[in-house]
């Protein structure tokens, strides 16, 4: 019948239909905790400390903060003790963190040759990861110490002049990041281990077939094939570095000398800058510049070391120079 409206289709079975709005929110409820936890520990910190930059905020009045713009980065920036605390910082990062890469990777290759009992070597390489820093720092402390130091026992026995650790520049910076590489260096290790037993052994039988010795194959093959994890191990070294705190407030004096970094702050780091205006002066605006600062700082080392070791620097370095040019 022509006056009739058609009949409607049956639609497809409900088996086959796509997921109810009830069903299809599921998922985010599963990840909802992450997202929860990182915006209130994680995110809202971040918020918080950037807001407090711009005000001066006592650490005994906190309800009471006065707007005062980036005046507490430029007098951080002005300030000759922050600029100390910054090149302490690089220098104790340079010192541990390339021996510390260099010795993990001749730890993993030999770990990766097939020794005996590379079990229990592997356990005894990650135990200093898994001490805690403040028995670790404590400990080398007194084998650098003055007097009874093993390390100056060991000096004296060969005939050189015991070291006053502690007052030095570069003797404190040098202790310190003595501590720093013990205890991540087989944590490091372990990470190229990994990453060695996934290299394909086809590589290493072309490579033995075109006439190369074990060191070729290990500059040609394993280091290339290492390229990511080289990669993450250098950027996390790197934001450890710029974070170190624990190794340099427990060396010395712990009282006021240790959060100081040393009579002269000799060895005082970014992280034990803020820990002073934030806890010992009570200027937690100044503290909140030193950690926005600090934060900057992590970003752009790390970036860079990132691009150095893909070696993208140079390409960007060439791009940059030719947008100059034109």
């Amino acid at each position: 019948d022509p006056g009739r409206s058609p009949a409607r289709r049956p639609g497809p079975p409900a088996s086959r239909r796509g997921p109810s709005r009830r069903h299809a929110a599921v998922p985010y409820l599963y990840i909802a905790p992450f997202f929860v936890v990182f915006g209130c520990f994680g995110l809202f910190p971040l918020l918080f400390t950037g807001y407090l930059s711009l005000h001066t905020v006592d650490l005994v009045d906190l309800g009471r903060r006065e707007w005062v713009g980036p005046t507490n980065f430029t007098t951080l920036w002005q300030d000759g003790q922050f600029h100390n605390a910054v090149l302490n910082t690089f220098t104790i990062g340079v010192l541990s963190t390339v021996p510390q890469l260099l010795m993990a990777l001749g730890i993993a290759h030999l770990l990766n040759l097939g020794m005996r009992g590379r079990t229990l070597v592997r356990v005894a390489v990650l135990v200093p990861y898994a001490t805690s820093v403040a028995a670790a720092s404590l400990v080398f402390a007194q084998l650098f110490g003055r007097d009874h130091g093993l390390i100056n026992w060991l000096l004296s026995s060969a005939g050189a002049s015991p070291v006053d650790w502690e007052p030095g520049r570069w003797s404190s910076q040098i202790a310190i990041a003595v501590i720093i590489t013990w205890r991540w260096t087989g944590y490091n290790a372990l990470i190229y281990l990994a990453g060695m037993q996934s290299v394909p052994a086809d590589l290493y039988e072309a490579a033995a077939i075109d006439g190369a010795n074990r060191w070729q194959q290990f500059l040609h093959v394993t280091v290339p094939s290492l390229r990511p994890a080289i990669i993450f191990t250098v950027i996390n070294s790197t934001i450890g570095a710029l974070q170190v705190f624990g190794e340099p407030r427990l060396f010395g004096n712990p009282g006021a000398g240790g959060i100081a970094g040393g009579a002269s702050n000799q060895y005082q780091t970014i992280g034990l800058l803020l820990y002073q205006q934030g806890w010992s002066f009570g200027q937690l605006g100044v503290a909140s510049a030193t950690a926005c600062s600090m934060f900057a700082i992590i970003i752009v080392v790390a970036t860079v070391n990132g691009l150095l070791v893909t070696g993208r620097l140079s390409q960007l370095t060439r791009v940059l120079r030719v947008g100059r040019d034109t």
